[in-house]
């Protein structure tokens, strides 16, 4: 049985996304066999994924481009969402770029490497500070009247910056990191979600792997893994953080579910406008995290979950210092 949530302004999406980003960059080596990939992708379609989450910074470009050619024979069963945000220059990200020209351009350039005659869900990839988020909005609104886009989405956006851009034209979704061991949507910006009508998307909700159990203090990073270089990988800190990952273990075993599948529900259970994307290249893991919408925590799990995230903290933050600097407060 395939489980469906509802985002913002409608839009129905399986409750357990798919995020493509590591099939093109951030965890070591790239994937060589792009067939494998794209076996993945379709996988993940017949096992009940229909939301895929990419971006044209992704690689840059060839993430989209693996997507699109995936997906296009499932085009009609899928929701696609991809960003805007960066100004990219000799295929790389060298900052941001907002400005509603450089939003029309990508949206023309994701089609094409999308394979698509619309975008789905197009979201800010990071709050422009030189770029009002009311033209932003504007911008992407002018895409929905032309056709060419049908849900405007933010990506770490703050709750007043929410509020502004749904004034101009209504946010389907927000997309930032949330999991047991990043809760900084919880104060402000997931009541904003609530009040406004507006859908949740947690990226790296299993921690960027830390939730799985798979990763501890001896673990060696391989070139080119973008974890060893956020703070809260350092082998100090997974050993700090490891008490949270322990509990989670624990209590998958007593459930007869992985410690994936637990962080996953765990945050499946706080709104039902919440659709994790956790990003794979296995499709056993897409499988594995597809049903962690079968694995029920009772109401004393839960608690019992948010007490010993609250109690233990995490150690070290969530990105090095000039990513922490792009997110919008």
């Amino acid at each position: 049985m395939t489980h469906t949530r509802i985002l913002g302004q409608g839009l129905q999406v399986s409750a357990i996304g798919l995020g493509a980003m590591g099939m093109s960059q951030s965890y070591g080596p790239n994937p060589g066999d792009r067939d494998a990939m794209i076996g993945v992708l379709r996988g993940a379609v017949d096992r009940g994924v229909t939301f895929f989450d990419t971006a044209e910074v992704y690689g840059p470009y060839v993430n989209e481009e693996l997507v699109g050619e995936a997906l296009a024979p499932l085009r009609d069963q899928v929701v696609i969402a991809t960003k805007f945000g960066w100004r990219i220059e000799q295929w790389k990200a060298v900052g941001l770029d907002s400005r509603p020209e450089q939003i029309r351009r990508v949206a023309e350039s994701s089609l094409r490497r999308l394979r698509a005659d619309v975008i789905d869900l197009f979201y800010q990839h990071r709050v422009d500070p030189d770029v009002p988020i009311e033209d932003v909005a504007g911008a992407v609104a002018e895409l929905v009247q032309a056709g060419k886009v049908r849900h405007f989405g933010l990506s770490e956006a703050a709750a007043g910056t929410i509020r502004r851009a749904h004034a101009v034209h209504p946010v389907t979704a927000v997309q930032s990191e949330y999991s047991l061991w990043t809760r900084d949507p919880e104060p402000e910006v997931l009541p904003t979600c609530a009040e406004l009508g507006i859908g949740f998307v947690p990226f790296s909700p299993l921690g960027k792997g830390f939730l799985t159990g798979t990763v501890d203090a001896a673990t060696q990073f391989a070139a080119g893994d973008v974890r060893a270089s956020i703070p809260r990988f350092t082998a100090e800190n997974r050993t700090a953080n490891q008490a949270l990952v322990e509990h989670v273990t624990h209590l998958a075993h007593a459930k007869n579910a992985t410690p994936g599948q637990i962080a996953l529900a765990w945050l499946l259970a706080q709104h039902p406008w919440i659709v994790p994307i956790p990003g794979t290249r296995r499709l056993e893991r897409v499988e594995e995290n597809a049903t962690a919408t079968q694995v029920p925590l009772s109401a004393d799990e839960l608690a019992e979950l948010d007490d010993l995230a609250a109690r233990i903290g995490v150690q070290g933050d969530r990105y090095n210092e000039h990513h922490m600097s792009l997110v919008d407060r």
